[in-house]
């Protein structure tokens, strides 16, 4: 297995990725490489995350295809749905309505990445398999308290403020917009489920089919960590989609559920913060 890292291999410079490809020449390519951020991010840096987005994916699959790769799996995003889209969000609901306009650039280009695997396929005899994952959180992720995603972004600011014995802490939007979350030790089990199942399902939604409100995970994240003070909610600051929660009913039906509770999940995050950042005196 073959896992290059960022210093490893260039995604940007399509000939470093075609002559990887040739040398190592894996039967099976996993995309699950990305430019990612939450709603803050992706307001600021639009140009980049389709740019970034679209080079990754289009060097990557071209490469894996004539390269004589046999399998590509592409992760695509919950954000592929339309904002005003019917709940829990069925396979179906895909390209029926607008784009949620804080994330679009980064579901433009999940969509492009997905109609383009769905083209080889039809081109060529590469078996594609499509993923649309939910909110994903671990260990490992960044925790920069502008640019991270939401879960990544409590567990900073609620441990920030638990050793600084703050009494408040901010978080922007009203805290009634409801997402749904998968542990990625979950989502790389439900990626090889699906890669050796027999038949293929297409465009696949992946999640726990279960929801909060971000004001809920606020709570659940501050108990968690230890934070006893107060949580205000800066309502001038968007919320993003009104809720997301996928209908995984296909992948359950297919033999698949997710195994980590919400609470195991959390626990190995801020275990993961406070081993990169530790505090000398605890």
């Amino acid at each position: 297995m073959f896992a290059p890292t960022r210093a490893d291999l260039n995604l940007f410079d399509r000939a470093s990725v075609e002559s990887y490809v040739r040398v190592n020449q894996p039967d099976t390519v996993i995309l699950a490489a990305a430019k990612v951020g939450g709603i803050a991010a992706n307001i600021a840096s639009p140009v980049a995350f389709l740019r970034e987005n679209l080079t990754i994916q289009d060097n990557v699959m071209m490469a894996a295809a004539d390269g004589g790769v046999q399998n590509i799996m592409f992760l695509g995003s919950s954000c592929i749905y339309p904002r005003e889209c019917p709940q829990p969000m069925h396979e179906s609901d895909y390209m029926t309505g607008t784009l949620e306009p804080t994330n679009e650039s980064y579901a433009i280009a999940k969509i492009a990445g997905m109609r383009l695997a769905n083209a080889l396929a039809t081109e060529t005899n590469v078996r594609v398999i499509l993923p649309l994952p939910c909110n994903v959180y671990g260990p490992g992720d960044h925790f920069d308290p502008l640019n991270s995603h939401v879960l990544s972004a409590l567990v900073y600011k609620f441990e920030t403020a638990r050793r600084s014995d703050l009494k408040t802490v901010t978080l922007w939007g009203t805290g009634s917009a409801r997402r749904e979350f998968i542990h990625c030790d979950d989502l790389a089990d439900a990626c090889l489920f699906l890669l050796e199942l027999d038949n293929d399902l297409g465009l696949i939604n992946v999640g726990t089919g279960v929801d909060q409100s971000i004001a809920e995970l606020a709570d659940l994240v501050s108990e968690r960590v230890g934070f006893h003070g107060s949580i205000e909610w800066d309502a001038t600051k968007p919320d993003g989609m009104p809720r997301k929660v996928l209908d995984v009913s296909r992948l359950t039906d297919a033999g698949w559920t997710a195994a980590i509770t919400l609470e195991e999940g959390i626990d190995s995050v801020i275990e993961d913060f406070r081993n990169r950042f530790p505090v000398e005196s605890e």
